[in-house]
């Protein structure tokens, strides 16, 4: 187990340099940093100095180490148009982000794998027929769609629930939560099942091939004759063999939870790292979209690192072949 943890640490940091070398690019050459910092009426005097205080005169390597450096020390530079440094931007939206996301993934798993089961379990039922155009809808919608019917259905027609926002929002150090307010719970209902819904019709199908594949299998059909109820039999055979793929899936899925986030924090102009990154786009605010870059790529990194481990804990066929391959 040693082994491959060290040996996906080497991958993800590999994984982590290819993306610094990208943002650095875009960082680098996409535009010229200087003009982007000072204004017209700055000497080209002004400007060479500039330009040798940020390094942008060093080789191109050199420029690239100093990069990867301050990355590592959560120095992402000046933001062009805000003015304050990148790491303090992000810092402040990165609870709306997490939280939102989050939220949404636990919301997609509670109702994803119930509905998968029933579905599985229960294929003839009109209930499940339900469920499963539920889901094609889910899977046709475009996410931005969902959010605009839900704003105006429950905002506008109903006046149930706030339409922008975040709520009223309570500081626990430098962490900021909405979720301790009924404004805050009411703020993030309609993000968090708009950018959960095509997660959790992605959950309740692959609970459901899965299930179904399961419940053919020679071990099942034995359980059954020795007796077992149904309820042991699809509880605690079937679900927990079904479970494994869905848990690395669903691993998977929080990061790309998080990287999609943007849509939806745009639609609901909920103040996370996913909007202050399209305000970026439109002023073309470099650092700042480089340091979303690194962020993201992290998370993803961080988060397959760990259900990579997990699926080998949770699955004792990895285990018997890391240990083959390893006494090999």
């Amino acid at each position: 187990m040693l082994a491959l943890i060290i040996r996906r640490f080497i991958q993800s940091i590999v994984v982590m340099l290819v993306v610094a070398l990208i943002a650095f690019t875009l960082f680098r050459y996409v535009g010229d940093p200087v003009a982007m910092m000072v204004g017209q009426e700055t000497s080209l005097i002004e400007r060479a100095q500039m330009r040798e205080a940020l390094g942008l005169n060093d080789p191109v390597p050199v420029q690239f180490g100093t990069f990867v450096l301050n990355t590592v020390q959560g120095n992402f530079g000046i933001s062009y148009q805000i003015g304050r440094p990148v790491a303090e931007l992000l810092s402040e939206r990165l609870p709306a982000t997490l939280e939102l996301s989050f939220i949404a993934a636990l919301f997609s798993l509670i109702a994803g794998i119930p509905m998968g089961v029933y579905t599985a379990l229960f294929p003839d039922r009109w209930m499940s027929n339900v469920l499963l155009t539920i889901s094609l809808i889910g899977i046709a919608l475009p996410t931005f769609l969902i959010g605009i019917l839900l704003i105006l259905l429950f905002g506008v027609v109903l006046g149930w629930l706030p339409t922008f926002g975040r709520g009223d929002v309570a500081q626990l150090g430098w962490w900021s939560t909405g979720l301790l307010s009924v404004s805050g719970w009411k703020s993030i209902i309609m993000p968090a099942f708009t950018l959960g819904m095509f997660q959790l019709t992605l959950i309740m199908r692959l609970v459901r091939s899965e299930m179904l594949e399961v419940l053919r299998t020679d071990y099942i059909k034995f359980s059954r004759a020795r007796g077992l109820s149904n309820r042991a039999v699809h509880f605690g055979h079937a679900l927990k063999n079904t479970l494994v793929p869905v848990m690395t899936i669903t691993g998977l899925q929080l990061g790309s939870i998080i990287a999609f986030a943007i849509i939806t924090e745009t639609v609901f102009q909920w103040p996370g790292m996913g909007l202050l990154f399209i305000q970026a786009i439109q002023f073309v605010d470099i650092p700042i979209m480089s340091a979303y870059l690194v962020l993201i790529a992290f998370f993803f990194v961080v988060i397959n690192l760990i259900v990579d481990i997990l699926y080998h804990v949770v699955d004792p066929r990895l285990r018997v072949e890391v240990q083959a391959a390893h006494g090999g």
